[in-house]
């Protein structure tokens, strides 16, 4: 939706979180109807948006219809916690809930192996005891190229961060993305057996940006918040009684030996401003009008606006389904709040 003259505030993600958890039941149920199928199965992250889409599945067809996974793996420094807090979920609402641990899954495939190989590209003295993150420099700073660094940490605690090159960078992640697909082949395997379809969890900010994993955790056959700003599946938390504690927990990758944020990773913001921004831009406005509401200089609200524009770009390929001869793919369509 564009609209120039659109004011501009701090409450304008401000929405009607009943109706729109009415409208998502509906949504669930219809589409299992036009699947044939008995009921959801989700994974289960510990965070907020797994956490509310599971609700929300409760909210549309009662706790026997919906299954929980918890999908630990040894080598993300958030399982044990992510663990932890989906079983917190699971008994607040009172569905059933499986683990599966992923660890030899994923050591089979070379998963670890690969992506130490891919850092030692950069830090040759990297070995299976050592801890690391990927992390790219804040788009506020100034307009150069941003590119991807890695921070390792050795057993006895230093830490050494080295630019990737592009091949060390497209190696960790080939080797990360592993981690995202051997779940939703975890998923997929308990709703072909259960004769279920497969929730999928991202919000507004990270399906319109591209922060999910094609045939990973971008696949699915229903997305229930993906129209919701962060911000507002937040909001919906609140209301639908999501435990406190996974609430205020801060959003994580959950795929990294090191603590990791979103924004450090991929976003250029905090998702509270990130999402403003997001909005500013699907409405049209110029960097000047939302500059002093988010705190930010005109020129650092513009550097948010291309970075936005850049992740619509490079998300048009993770958005893509097959191309079939005589047949165009489209784009995503555009959505409306």
């Amino acid at each position: 939706m564009k609209d120039s003259g659109c004011d501009f505030n701090l409450d304008v993600l401000a929405y009607d979180c009943a109706k729109a958890a009415d409208e998502t039941a509906e949504l669930i149920r219809s589409s299992l109807k036009r699947f044939k199928r008995k009921g959801v199965v989700v994974g289960l992250s510990g965070g907020i948006d797994s956490s509310v889409s599971a609700t929300l599945a409760v909210h549309a067809l009662g706790k026997d219809k919906v299954l929980g996974l918890r999908m630990p793996e040894s080598e993300s420094v958030g399982s044990e916690e992510a663990t932890r807090l989906g079983g917190i979920l699971a008994e607040h609402l009172g569905i059933e809930c499986i683990t599966e641990d992923l660890s030899a899954t994923l050591k089979a495939c070379g998963c670890y192996e690969r992506k130490n190989a891919a850092v030692r590209d950069v830090i040759p003295e990297y070995g299976e005891d050592w801890k690391c993150k990927i992390v790219l420099p804040s788009v506020l700073e100034d307009d150069r190229y941003r590119s991807f660094s890695v921070v390792a940490q050795n057993p006895a605690g230093d830490t050494i961060t080295k630019r990737l090159s592009p091949s060390a960078y497209l190696g960790v992640v080939a080797a990360t993305n592993f981690k995202q697909r051997v779940r939703k082949l975890m998923e997929y395997y308990h709703a072909d057996r259960l004769n279920r379809v497969v929730l999928g969890t991202p919000n507004r900010l990270e399906y319109d940006q591209g922060f999910f994993v094609k045939g990973g955790d971008g696949l699915a056959d229903i997305k229930p918040i993906a129209h919701l700003y962060k911000t507002q599946v937040y909001e919906l938390a609140e209301v639908l009684g999501v435990p406190e504690e996974i609430r205020v927990r801060p959003p994580t990758t959950d795929t990294y030996s090191m603590p990791q944020s979103q924004e450090e990773f991929y976003f250029s913001l905090p998702y509270e401003r990130m999402d403003l921004c997001l909005y500013a831009v699907d409405h049209g406005l110029p960097p000047e009008s939302v500059a002093d509401a988010l705190e930010l200089t005109t020129e650092q609200v513009a550097r948010v606006f291309a970075d936005v524009a850049s992740k619509r770009r490079f998300s048009r390929y993770l958005h893509a389904g097959p191309i079939l001869l005589g047949r165009a793919n489209d784009e995503p369509a555009a959505m409306d709040v």
